[in-house]
């Protein structure tokens, strides 16, 4: 099958999307699918045997990391010379708008899927009052699709209540080679504290930007006694981190990748994940296969990757001791920790990225098949 995927958001960043996207690019190609993958620009041409067509464009004003790539006409001849069974597209915003124009002109299938819950990140912008307009937006965006894809339950219920029609999800899925407790380090350890590997290490690992509440983690390390804070990544929040930890024994470790991530995940002692905005999570999942116990929000599709008290725990993001007495106990029952980093493993390893691309792919042919089958009638 020849896949055309439009993207908002694709390599050189790094987020859960783009790691979502990459793995499924390299299993559909490795099944004998070919992929065009049509992106803002950023300096790539091919990935795993895909070709990418990156289309130029600016950065977004309230988030620099994104860029804004408009719908043009050379999209439409790249996509007659790729002749796809089916387009996919994520996140449909800007650049995804021109892949439901072409899928209606062009009378191809379309699949789009939902990653990124935009009217709960207007709350952290100051433009909350654009929620209901939002949802308009995304309702008339993905109604055109004969099948969406959400990520977690959570996200279908959310959708769903809203007036998305043709819901289904697109299960989770983990690299858990790259994620594994063998990564443990004294080094990292040492890396990630700033030479004091002994003391309590908290892990934050994502976007540093202002839906991800980071500021939350603050209050959890003024709690524990000579305990260090490490954030992973990177963001427009960055600046005004900085300034709120300032004085707290803080580290802005900047982006890792590959092994280096797994081994910050396994080497530390508490990944908190504060954010109540997620569509899934899989940052969560990435932690969980590396061993790295997880103090999370209960809210969005978290709950369906964290069982509290199993693999995991969960507080109430209303409750202002919710994560600190959940990063206490965690801390305090080495026992308990124990068996949480043994069952979170075990979720994890429930699922790889080869299982979740061959559901993709049962998706895809269904959709297919549905349009040859009115086309017909």
């Amino acid at each position: 099958m020849r896949i055309a995927l439009f993207t908002e958001t694709f390599l050189p960043k790094v987020d859960g999307i783009v790691t979502r996207l990459c793995h499924t690019v390299e299993h559909l190609q490795r099944n004998g699918d070919q992929v065009l993958v049509i992106s803002p620009d950023g300096g790539l041409t091919e990935y795993k045997g895909a070709k990418i067509y990156g289309v130029s464009g600016f950065p977004l004003p309230l988030y620099p990391e994104l860029k804004l790539a408009l719908p043009r006409p050379s999209i439409g001849v790249a996509l007659e010379q790729f002749r796809p069974d089916l387009i996919h597209v994520v996140n449909p915003a800007v650049l995804g708008l021109g892949g439901l124009y072409y899928a209606k002109t062009l009378q191809i299938p379309l699949v789009a899927s939902y990653h990124t819950h935009l009217p709960q990140y207007l709350q952290h912008y100051g433009l909350g009052m654009l929620e209901p307009v939002m949802w308009e937006l995304i309702k008339a965006s993905h109604n055109q699709a004969q099948l969406n894809l959400c990520t977690s339950t959570a996200m279908i219920e959310q959708l769903r209540k809203h007036g998305i029609l043709n819901l289904d999800l697109w299960q989770r899925g983990v690299d858990t080679e790259t994620f594994h407790p063998s990564l443990v380090s004294q080094e990292m350890r040492s890396h990630l504290s700033q030479g004091h590997p002994e003391s309590p290490i908290l892990l934050y690992v994502g976007r540093l930007s202002a839906e991800k509440e980071i500021e939350r983690i603050k209050p959890v390390l003024e709690a524990i006694p000579n305990a260090r804070l490490a954030l992973v990544g990177d963001g427009p929040h960055r600046s005004a981190l900085e300034k709120h930890f300032a004085g707290t024994p803080t580290h802005f470790v900047g982006y890792l990748t590959g092994k280096e991530l797994g081994a910050a995940f396994a080497s530390s002692d508490a990944f908190v994940f504060p954010s109540r905005t997620e569509t899934l999570g899989l940052v969560l999942l990435e932690a969980m296969a590396a061993g790295c116990p997880v103090v999370a929000a209960r809210s969005g599709g978290i709950p369906d990757i964290v069982t509290d008290g199993v693999n995991g725990y969960l507080f109430d993001p209303a409750d202002e001791q919710g994560a600190i007495t959940a990063t206490q106990r965690l801390l305090e029952r080495q026992e308990e920790r124990e068996t949480l980093r043994q069952n979170a493993r075990a979720e994890a390893e429930r699922w790889g990225w080869a299982a979740a691309t061959r559901q993709l792919q049962n998706y895809y042919r269904a959709v297919v098949l549905s349009q040859s089958m009115s086309s017909a009638a």
